[in-house]
């Protein structure tokens, strides 16, 4: 995943968070949600807790069920229910960029406890996904 550090400030023109890919921007009617992958090589559970701030995308907390093959947890993370969890020392961002391959399951974002993979709401063969800001129509 790739992050770009956030270059403007103010929201007054944007409205929640979207996704864009392939032409396509699909509004999501939120602020918050959480973004989620598995691991290719470690089958291990990541996911990622995001909010739309003045500042930009922020992270709240990421999650991460096992170690290994880069899939660490932060040095301050705590195990509670099955992950170690943490908050990254990560700037808010621009956008967040989620890159897709057919060898390994598609991302998954969970909105209001509701989760769903990413290909109900971008076709798979759409990548890269970025997340971010919606411009007010």
């Amino acid at each position: 995943m790739a992050h770009a550090p956030r270059r403007t400030a103010g929201l007054g023109r944007v409205s929640g968070l979207c996704l864009a890919a392939a032409g396509l921007v699909v509004h999501l009617g939120t602020a918050t949600l959480t973004l989620g992958w598995t691991h290719s090589v470690e089958k291990t559970v990541w996911e990622e807790d995001w909010r739309l701030t003045e500042q930009g995308l922020a992270i709240a907390e990421a999650r991460v069920k096992g170690s290994g093959a880069g899939m660490d947890p932060g040095p301050d993370a705590r195990l509670i229910d099955g992950f170690w969890r943490w908050t990254p020392s990560l700037p808010p961002q621009d956008t967040v960029v989620m890159r897709r391959s057919q060898a390994v399951a598609d991302w998954y974002l969970c909105v209001e406890g509701l989760c769903r993979p990413l290909e109900r709401l971008v076709p798979q063969a759409a990548d890269p996904v970025t997340l971010r800001a919606c411009d007010r129509p």
